[in-house]
């Protein structure tokens, strides 16, 4: 295990964030004024100093490219949604070629969701959502080209667990690994991802006043498995909750993970700020330059 100490975060006082978890082009226009350089500075403002914006279509990848080209601290992913509709599902090749092009540093976000498919009649005005055996083919596919180019998956999995973990098992790399994203389920399911290279991000869910099993995992995983994101504009954390989500509260999901274990928030910080670059080796090179120099002596890039 690899620690990042908070004496090589960029201030010690002021510890660095990263969300590892944000869609950046699908931000609320009441979020200061739909103005994303204006999001993007009230984040760096409290010390959130990298952005994964993640793609959930392959069509979003010329305005993602565009956010990190304009943005040094913004890397992008390359991938579809488990709920995305398309009239043909992309191949291997073709997921493998998006993601070289824009330069993506993940894969996803990919993975599973059944619950939009079982609750569908809920909802007769939505789309229906691709079924069970497309959704599983779509992750296998972004699975393999995950693995053929040596970069971690974004999983998103959502009463999913059995399937979701047996395709990780499959086509997974356990040396490159990837992430359960926004995650929600029990311990076990976790402590499995964990022992197949994966890490567990938490989102503002952890702050919910019904998320006790998730403050639970918060205490009892190790720290240098734990991404913290904001999945934004979903999700805001306590006390912002009913409001659009936004990067900089990715603070308020650190300083609920230090309560519940019991430590510093520069801990958390500078612990998650390693495991990021730890996993997504690609964006090191975009990390700030100081940051940069304690991952080398970390021995992380």
């Amino acid at each position: 295990m690899t620690h990042l100490t908070p004496s090589l975060t960029p201030d010690n006082r002021c510890p660095m964030f990263v969300d590892s978890h944000c869609h950046l082009d699908r931000l609320d226009p009441a979020t200061h004024g739909g103005d994303l350089a204006a999001v993007l500075d009230a984040a760096r403002a409290r010390n959130v100093r990298q952005f994964l914006a993640i793609a959930v279509t392959l069509e979003d990848l010329p305005a993602l490219v565009e956010l990190a080209r304009t943005h040094d601290d913004v890397v992008i992913s390359a991938g579809i949604h488990p709920l995305h509709r398309l009239a043909e599902e992309p191949s291997v090749a073709a997921i493998k070629e998006a993601a070289e092009r824009v330069a993506a540093v993940a894969i996803g976000e990919c993975g599973l969701d059944y619950h939009h498919l079982d609750n569908h009649h809920l909802d007769k005005a939505a789309e229906t959502p691709p079924s069970r055996e497309v959704q599983r083919e779509r992750f296998r596919r972004q699975l393999i080209a995950a693995r053929e180019l040596g970069l971690p998956v974004v999983i998103h999995t959502r009463e999913a667990r059995e399937d979701t973990l047996a395709l990780i098992r499959e086509h997974s790399d356990p040396a490159v690994g990837g992430v359960l994203h926004c995650f929600t389920g029990d311990l076990d399911m976790a402590r499995e991802a964990v022992r197949h290279g994966l890490y567990i991000s938490l989102s503002g869910i952890v702050t919910f006043r019904n998320a006790q099993s998730l403050r639970e995992l918060a205490r009892r995983l190790p720290l240098d498995r734990l991404l913290i994101e904001t999945d934004s504009p979903y999700l805001a954390p306590v006390p912002h909750r009913g409001k659009p989500n936004e990067p900089a509260w990715v603070v308020e999901v650190a300083e609920c993970i230090a309560a519940e274990r019991g430590i510093s928030l520069e801990e958390v910080a500078a612990q998650t700020t390693a495991n990021f670059y730890r996993l997504f080796r690609a964006a090191a090179p975009d990390a700030p330059a100081e940051v940069r120099e304690a991952l080398r002596s970390a021995g992380l890039v």
